[in-house]
């Protein structure tokens, strides 16, 4: 079972030599995210989420002797590791993080935890990560992720297409570890429900012509394109050439092709299409949204959800050790995030804070009906959506 290890300044700089007890007036994380690149129409809601959590507990007095929490934000640029991992190089060695909400992307995401994360003894939790190779990648102990697997998601993906009566479709991919993750999950998944996939081809970002790609998906044929992409990268860029080739009206779109910036795009020109992303209609995530609402993003956007949990564990497992140091309350996370225990909800963390300083458990929820299985991951839940006039609804959850 992985164990969440929050590093202090001190301990990610010195190796755990000084400041033994945690202890210090003000305590940065690092929010870690794509402020540019593929999803940086998805990343300002993230952000906002992580932070919301923060100021929540700040305005509960903090933790331990009334410290109370910074955010520190990082651009991991979502596919340049080389420029992820000197961000998060950046966050522990000048910034002094306590941990870090993030990365975004899963090969940055990777790339960080490998290279930085390990070497400093500092824990991440990211909330949108999705490959399903991280569910086995060494992490000593320091990774965590709110979101679920794309193990899961490929599954869904399935269900949500064989439901709709579509047995045939062609996939695209973003040539990275999220797009080949979840194009071979989703593969796999169709083809055991009873689906033909009849081509699954990769495609690069950046280019400013996707005709070629639209072209050979369209002699393959389907009753729909799967387009595991990114909404503000090729993703998009494949839509417009299917649209302006006629090759297909409808599409199916995994959790990076979900945002706003979508219909801002297409509008009506994709009404019919329909897609997934992790979230629920538990009652955690109504009171998120509603919070979110009132400090003015919004709370529907992927991962914004699972942004705040990931932030609102972090401060709650230093609460139960009484320190930040990541030795001491690495092995809370699991305790906290599962029964049994007090349940919490979104909006509750103050209370959380005085059932922990009384000596008891919590069952925390959150946003997202949390519930960290085998290594350290969310067990999945999603929201199904439609794009109808012109704008995202909600389908249903699954």
């Amino acid at each position: 079972m992985k164990k969440l290890l929050l590093a202090s300044a001190a301990t990610a700089v010195l190796a755990g030599a000084a400041y033994a007890d945690g202890h210090s007036n003000q305590i940065s994380i690092g929010v870690i995210l794509g402020f540019t690149g593929p999803i940086e129409s998805l990343t300002p809601n993230m952000a906002a989420g992580a932070e919301l959590a923060m100021a929540e507990v700040n305005a509960a007095g903090g933790i331990m002797d009334g410290s109370t929490f910074v955010s520190v934000r990082a651009d991991s640029t979502c596919i340049d590791s080389a420029a992820a991992q000197a961000a998060a190089e950046r966050l522990i060695t000048a910034d002094g993080v306590s941990g870090i909400v993030g990365a975004d992307c899963s090969g940055v995401t990777t790339s960080i935890l490998s290279n930085v994360a390990l070497a400093n003894g500092m824990v991440m939790i990211s909330p949108s990560a999705t490959s399903p190779a991280l569910s086995a990648v060494e992490d000593n102990g320091l990774f965590f992720r709110t979101a679920p697997s794309d193990a899961r998601q490929g599954v869904v993906m399935a269900e949500v297409l064989m439901d709709r009566g579509i047995d045939e479709v062609a996939v695209t991919y973003t040539n990275n570890d999220y797009g080949l993750g979840l194009a071979d999950s989703f593969a796999a998944a169709f083809a055991e429900a009873g689906g033909t996939v009849t081509l699954v081809a990769a495609h690069e970002d950046g280019r400013a012509d996707y005709a070629a790609e639209v072209g050979a998906l369209a002699s393959a044929g389907g009753a729909a394109l799967v387009v595991a992409g990114y909404v503000d990268q090729g993703g998009s860029g494949i839509i417009q050439a299917a649209l302006d080739s006629g090759a297909f009206d409808t599409f199916v779109f995994p959790d990076g092709m979900v945002s706003q910036a979508l219909v801002d795009n297409f509008g009506s020109d994709i009404d019919g299409s329909f897609g997934q992303h992790p979230g629920t209609d538990s009652d955690g995530a109504a009171l998120f949204h509603a919070m979110a609402g009132e400090a003015g993003f919004d709370g529907t956007s992927p991962f914004a959800a699972e942004s705040y949990d990931a932030a609102a564990l972090m401060m709650m497992a230093m609460a139960a050790a009484g320190s930040s140091a990541p030795g001491d309350y690495a092995g809370h996370i699991m305790d906290i995030a599962n029964a049994p225990g007090e349940v919490i909800q979104p909006g509750e963390l103050a209370r959380a804070l005085e059932i922990i300083a009384a000596g008891g458990d919590v069952d925390y929820e959150g946003a997202t009906a949390v519930e960290l299985i085998g290594p350290g991951e969310s067990a999945g839940n999603y929201r199904e959506i439609e794009i109808q006039g012109g704008e995202i609804v909600t389908a249903q959850y699954r």
